[in-house]
């Protein structure tokens, strides 16, 4: 054999054993910090892989079905971006049907979203101004009625498996084929002397507050609200020394909020509406001529889903995804967008013991999901053409999202991008890390938490970073 032969089999072996040397490394560096004492009753689900070859680094208890909280929407955000398309753009029309104004849904979950339109430099109300302007320019100065149309998902607004006590909240908002500020409103309190004012936006009769809020002059604020028994009567209760607020509370029936709105809008800008305010299907044969369309394209769905972990967002591309796979286009539900998501896990390869999907956003304590799972769906989007835009979706450490605040040491700042996943007894992190070495895949969830776990998953996170760079 010839020397230089020998050389270089010497040197492949070398490579091979350094290769082996890192992954054991890797392997002990992970053991410590999940073996840890302090952890000791904390169930973990741990995948780790070579993003370009799939190659497994490291694996604990990796097909061990956990609650994910929102590491559900890793799932769900790749499923729409295979079932819906990158260039999918949600849709809502406004139109008129002889003297009927209708509008349209499409499920949207970012139509007057807060977030989404200061991204885009929009003033609240601006979609009102819009069809008020666009009226105005067809001559229209009254109406009969005013119908709005959220069929392309079905009526069930509320997922069976949420928590019944936090259905006030936002991120337990209600579902609809057509939402608006998602599907919430926004109260303040303010002390004023001998009471506590209460104000809310946007600013509607559609609303009834009942003022249960007492002033203070000491001591700590503390304002809530719980809903009554009959349909959008909050009661806002508790105590207020100066200011508190805004915060975030669901409302319900979200498609006939918008309508009422838009009704109240109309009324301001001198556009009567004489008939009524009706919820229901448009009819094929109303030849609608459309005054305005608001499109949202997916790209805004998936990172105020991802970075930022908004619920509504999850679930609207749930039942998109089941409403598109419908030969009508309708009736997006919980049921039909399990029935899709399942099947695209299993033709990965994943076996149905390693999960099971109940809603989009992971608010359900029934759903499970394996470290194996996500590590696969990430592999199968890492490998495919819109791998990009899936990335931009996710949160980046030490830069936006839910991780903005760790990782801001400079060896992990921007290497680090993942979903968070938290509820109580649930901690969760996945995604892909940037090194020296290529991306690694990863996938921690944990359940039976305590304090110590989160330092713990975000501890791995950065063992993949460090154990690459030596």
């Amino acid at each position: 054999m010839k020397a230089h032969t020998k050389k270089l089999l010497i040197a492949v072996v070398f490579t091979i054993c350094l290769g082996t040397f890192a992954k054991a490394d890797l392997a002990k560096r992970v053991d410590a910090i999940i073996s840890q004492s302090s952890l000791k009753n904390v169930q973990f689900s741990v995948r780790i892989v070579k993003a370009d070859s799939g190659r497994t680094i490291y694996s604990h208890n990796a097909r061990e079905p956990l609650v994910p909280a929102s590491n559900m929407k890793i799932i769900i955000t790749a499923a729409a971006l295979k079932f819906l398309g990158p260039d999918y753009n949600y849709k809502t029309k406004v139109g008129l049907c002889g003297d009927t104004l209708v509008v349209i849904g499409s499920g949207d979950p970012l139509l007057g979203d807060k977030t989404t339109d200061a991204k885009y430099g929009r003033e609240d109300g601006w979609i009102f101004e819009d069809i008020i302007a666009a009226l105005k320019r067809h001559g229209v100065t009254t109406i009969k009625d005013i119908i709005v149309d959220s069929g392309v998902f079905d009526d069930r607004r509320v997922h069976p498996n949420w928590p019944k006590k936090e259905l006030n909240r936002s991120y337990a908002c209600e579902v609809s084929g057509l939402n608006f500020n998602g599907n919430c409103i926004e109260i303040t309190a303010k002390n004023v002397g001998s009471r506590v004012a209460i104000f809310i936006e946007p600013q509607t009769v559609f609303i009834k507050l009942v003022n249960k809020v007492i002033p203070i002059s000491k001591g700590k604020s503390t304002v809530g609200s719980y809903r009554n028994r009959r349909l959008n009567t909050i009661v806002v209760h508790g105590k207020c020394k100066s200011k508190v607020g805004p915060f975030a509370v669901a409302i319900e029936r979200p498609a006939a909020f918008f309508g009422f709105l838009l009704a109240e809008n109309l009324a301001k800008a001198g556009i009567k509406a004489k008939g009524e305010l009706i919820e229901k299907a448009v009819l094929d044969d109303c030849n609608v001529t459309v005054l305005a369309e608001y499109n949202t394209p997916i790209a805004d769905c998936l990172a105020r889903c991802n970075k930022d972990s908004f619920g509504l967002a999850a679930e609207g591309l749930f039942k998109t995804i089941a409403a598109n796979a419908s030969l009508a286009n309708k009736d997006g539900s919980w049921a039909g967008g399990r029935q899709v998501i399942s099947q695209y896990l299993s033709k990965l390869g994943i076996g149905r013991s390693q999960f099971y999907i109940d809603d989009g956003s992971g608010l359900s304590r029934q759903n499970k999901l394996s470290a194996n799972t996500i590590a696969k769906v990430l592999s199968d989007v890492y490998n495919g053409r819109d791998w990009p835009l899936y990335k931009a979706s996710l949160a980046v450490g030490g830069v936006d999202g839910t991780i903005a605040k760790y990782f801001k040491e400079e060896k992990y700042k921007g290497r680090v991008c993942g979903k968070t996943g938290y509820m109580e007894g649930v901690r969760a992190f996945s995604g892909v890390c940037t090194t020296a070495a290529g991306d690694y895949i990863f996938s921690i969830l944990a359940n039976k938490t305590n304090g110590k776990t989160r330092s713990a998953v975000h501890n791995i996170a950065e063992a993949i970073i460090d154990d690459a760079a030596m």
